[in-house]
């Protein structure tokens, strides 16, 4: 069945608002990541409206995940479209304002555990945070010179369920094995990945080109079958 990607503005705005109750300044642009055209538009009114961003976050993300000799060219392209060509594009616009203004920035990107282990057919998804994870090493040596870092954060499993727009949020439920595949013995939040974004933007200032993983250990724990 091919992929089709739906904007959801309700979403957007409702994230915008919870972030302003916080007691931050915020605003939402729907945009299309993957069109150098919106990303410009994007980052336009952010700085018109914010100022010039010393720090971005590339955290937008699609899969097409299907059963591989079904995935269409179409659908992968779409992915890479997002997840890379997109992370490309609003690091380069951000970095942009960044020199231009002469500010020592941060990018932090958002890759995965994927992007080195796989399940079944999750092709388009995995080589799109393969690719983040070295197009972070690269622009951290492109950018080096203008005191800008980059690094990323490879997470695990994530629970968002209720973390998502409130008309499609539901409380999660882990089973003691979900749990017990993780030696810190629960499955991560965006709590998790926030703290280590924060880390890398704001306390890593001897960081650059690095992936973190974040994945409650998940990843190095051996498991055998009985």
């Amino acid at each position: 069945m091919p992929f089709r990607l739906q904007a959801d503005d309700k979403a957007g705005r409702e994230a915008a608002a919870r972030i302003e109750a916080l007691g931050a300044q915020v605003i939402f642009v729907r945009t299309d990541i993957a069109r150098e055209r919106d990303v410009a538009a994007w980052m336009s009114e952010t700085v018109a409206k914010l100022g010039c961003p010393d720090v971005l976050v590339n955290n937008a993300g699609i899969d097409a995940n299907g059963p591989f000799l079904k995935l269409t060219a179409n659908d992968f392209d779409r992915v890479i479209g997002v997840n890379l060509r997109g992370t490309f594009l609003c690091s380069q616009a951000a970095a942009r304002q960044m020199v231009k203004h002469k500010l020592r920035g941060a990018l932090v990107n958002i890759a995965s555990t994927r992007a080195f282990m796989s399940e079944p057919n999750t092709e388009a998804y995995s080589a799109s945070k393969g690719g983040i994870a070295a197009l972070t090493h690269a622009m951290a040596m492109s950018l080096a010179e203008h005191r800008i870092r980059v690094n990323c954060i490879s997470p695990g499993w994530i629970e968002v369920g209720d973390w998502q727009y409130s008309r499609r949020a539901k409380k999660p439920h882990h089973s003691k094995t979900d749990r017990e595949q993780h030696p810190v013995g629960r499955v991560g939040t965006p709590d998790d990945i926030a703290e280590a974004c924060l880390f890398l933007a704001e306390h890593a200032s001897f960081m650059t080109g690095q992936n973190i993983i974040v994945d409650g250990g998940m990843s190095v724990k051996m498991i055998y079958q009985d």
